[in-house]
């Protein structure tokens, strides 16, 4: 059996591996075949501490993925979240390959918006929301300006201090960023990515300006919300899987009959993404398996081409 231990992995990872591997996801998400099971969500004897279980089988690949999200970390000085990813034998039905993928998971969520971005926002977007100061919304914004030439970001978050000290650490990276109220922020941007633990809207539908992609990254679970559900019924809706960002995703929110598109499906070709200047486009990521397994490929593959 193989296993990658956290410091292998997070010494492997970059935003071009998890780019590669998370977009080959999307494409076999969406093939003959592939198969994405309920996703069980669980919490720990302290009910604050959660985690959730994704599991699914493609072409090439089966496996699953634990995920925990322990907020009591904090006060011993540990990471909040935490990933360890199985692929199986299977043609023994036996556990392969072990790859533990804490710093993994935040490249791969980071590379999804990175994805989606690239196939939905317009090509001249340079102009960032980030909605969210956490761990996350750093690789977010590290991933979305692999793809676009991002001239400046306005950083949104509750605590004014935390939020300050966060467009600071992005000011240390080279990238023009400064805090901001959600008003000003949204109405000013070209892509706005929310990355936090919110159940309710973060901004109002009609801040956001024709041609703007907006990315939800955090809506992974029963009752979490980040955007308004207003701004459904005048964009274009993506997301990595359907049938799972209905039931968990952001588009659980989502009233009415509207279409909702894999953005495998985009990325295929079999459907348009983007088809005008004025389009608002919105991606929503509640998280799929198949991105931890072609993560995991991608990992052992470095693995192996060190030894």
């Amino acid at each position: 059996m193989i296993h990658i231990t956290e410091a292998q992995s997070a010494a492997l990872v970059s935003h071009e591996t998890a780019y590669e591997a998370v977009r080959a996801a999307f494409v076999a998400a969406i093939e003959p075949g592939a198969t994405s099971f309920p996703v069980v969500l669980g919490h720990a004897s302290d009910p604050q501490n959660r985690f959730t279980i994704k599991s699914a089988t493609g072409t090439t690949l089966t496996g699953l993925k634990v995920g925990s999200y322990f907020p009591t970390n904090d006060a011993v000085g540990l990471p909040r979240h935490d990933s360890i990813i199985m692929l199986f034998d299977q043609s023994h039905g036996r556990i392969g390959a072990i790859v533990e993928g804490g710093k993994v998971n935040a490249y791969r969520t980071a590379a999804a918006d990175a994805v989606a971005t690239d196939a939905l926002a317009r090509s001249d977007a340079s102009i960032l929301t980030v909605i969210g100061t956490g761990h996350q919304a750093e690789f977010e914004v590290a991933a979305v300006a692999r793809v676009r030439s991002i001239t400046k970001i306005f950083a949104v978050g509750r605590d004014k201090d935390r939020t300050a000290a966060f467009a600071s650490r992005l000011r240390s990276e080279g990238l023009r960023a400064e805090a901001c109220d959600a008003e000003a922020a949204c109405r000013a941007a070209d892509i706005i990515v929310t990355a936090t633990t919110a159940t309710s809207p973060l901004f109002e539908a009609e801040w956001v300006t024709p041609g703007t992609h907006v990315s939800s990254m955090g809506s992974d679970a029963t009752g979490k919300q980040e955007l308004p559900p207003a701004l459904f019924g005048k964009t274009k809706l993506f997301c990595d899987l359907p049938e799972q960002s209905l039931r968990i995703g952001e588009f659980q929110h989502l009233t009415g009959d509207r279409p909702v598109t894999a953005i495998g499906e985009v990325l295929t070709g079999k459907v348009s993404g983007r088809q005008g200047e004025d389009e608002i486009t919105v991606f929503d990521s509640s998280g799929i398996s198949l991105q931890d397994l072609h993560m995991a490929e991608a990992i052992i593959k470095a693995a192996s081409a060190e030894v």
